[in-house]
């Protein structure tokens, strides 16, 4: 009796909760690190509080990172007898009170990782029956952030159990950002607004440029495989509500070029910024492209509006993004194997973005133009704006209306 009781009263508490996930989080992209790209389930509280170090020591909270997120198996294989879930006592002897109180007095704010089925990925608790009492582990752990994966979902409706575990966290009072990681295939982008605060649309990604790699029933995908993946869901994103492009692979065995476009695309696009290599061997140059404070702050831009690909023409990508200001990003992309000269005439290519009633003459508006990856200013668009990228390699640049 007491059992069907508490049901029925976490039924009520979330058929009024007016269906609402935490308002005023995530109105940027959100920024980070997760442990899954480098390490998959070989962490640990030693691990995740060096790198909340690292963050600190190399610059990485000043350009503005500040969630440290832990992915699948940070938990015990079992929960304990009272059916909470429980940190694995080996791995993590402290506590996950404990390591976010540590990340929260570095200034930086803490992730968890949990599924919707039965089990995670990985094959660890998951939360499917458990999510109110799951939500309110994660509040008295001061929690910031949950990434929520869809594993071991058999004849689950996806919208419904993400709403289950969004109504979960509210009831439990702590704001949380809420990461949705159901891969796109539900279509996330056509109902996720209200649920959570930024959604997978792809599968996961591997450290290359355009390939995809099986994995028996899934496959990774590489960068620009993943760029290309979805079409028309830009409209969707928006501050408190971004298309998730997933985990980045800077750093984590591409070339420095790959790596500068990867983080410029992942920028343009307004997806979430979240590293996943391991910041406590990062190169000097990978240090440099995933703190470049103007290149992030495109990603950051108040307006929030996704960028799309402008034109595609003689291995060529032009990509475009409206800023705040009047201001606008654009990113052109060497898409082949050989350094192409760039001669780009801007009074030939009027600038609009048709979705957001954004339109500018070029020949009747100059712009000075900033170069964003190597800080330096390149003149105007009265002039030819001419450059050699090299192989997938990118010139990223900034615009900006004349007085």
């Amino acid at each position: 009796m007491i059992k069907n009781t508490l049901l029925a009263l976490l039924f009520l508490i979330s058929i009024t909760s007016n269906a609402q996930k935490f308002e005023g989080l995530a109105e940027t992209p959100p920024l980070g690190w997760n442990s899954w790209n480098t390490f998959g389930t070989d962490i640990n509280e030693k691990l995740v509080m060096e790198i909340a170090d690292k963050f600190e020591e190399l610059g990485f909270k000043d350009a503005g990172y500040e969630y440290i997120v832990l992915d699948d198996g940070w938990m015990a294989k079992e929960r304990d007898a009272n059916g909470n879930l429980v940190a694995d006592p080996v791995k993590f002897p402290s506590g996950m009170k404990a390591l976010a109180d540590y990340i929260h007095s570095k200034g930086l704010k803490f992730g968890l990782y949990n599924c919707a089925g039965y089990t995670t990925c990985a094959g660890y608790p998951g939360s499917r029956g458990y999510e109110y009492q799951d939500a309110r582990s994660y509040a008295s752990w001061d929690v910031d952030y949950l990434k929520y994966d869809w594993c071991n979902t058999p004849k689950l409706n996806a919208e419904g159990a993400y709403m289950t575990m969004r109504d979960a966290l509210k009831t439990a009072g702590r704001p949380i950002v809420f990461s949705i990681c159901e891969w796109g295939d539900n279509k996330p982008w056509e109902w996720a607004e209200d649920v959570g605060h930024l959604w997978r649309v792809t599968g996961d990604i591997i450290n290359c440029w355009d390939c995809e790699v099986g994995h028996g029933s899934w496959s990774s995908s590489g960068v620009w495989k993943i760029i290309n993946m979805r079409k028309n869901i830009r409209k969707a994103a928006g501050p408190g509500h971004w298309n998730d492009l997933d985990m980045m692979e800077v750093g984590n065995g591409m070339t420095d070029a790959e790596d500068r476009t990867h983080f410029a695309m992942w920028s343009m696009l307004a997806s979430p910024l979240i590293m996943g290599n391991d910041l406590r061997t990062a190169s000097k140059e990978t240090i440099k492209t995933l703190t470049n404070k103007e290149v992030i702050a495109v990603n950051q831009d108040k307006l929030g509006i996704q960028g799309f690909r402008f034109s595609n023409e003689n291995n060529i990508e032009i990509w475009i993004k409206p800023l705040d200001n009047d201001a606008w990003a654009l990113t052109f992309v060497n898409m082949s194997d050989k350094p192409i000269q760039l001669d780009y005439d801007w009074e030939k290519h009027n600038i609009g973005d048709d979705l957001n009633g954004k339109y500018v003459d070029m020949k009747k508006t100059k712009f000075t133009i900033r170069d964003l990856f190597n800080h330096k200013d390149l003149g105007d668009t009265s002039k030819h704006l001419q450059s050699v990228i090299e192989s997938h390699d990118v010139l990223m640049v900034k615009l900006d209306k004349k007085n």
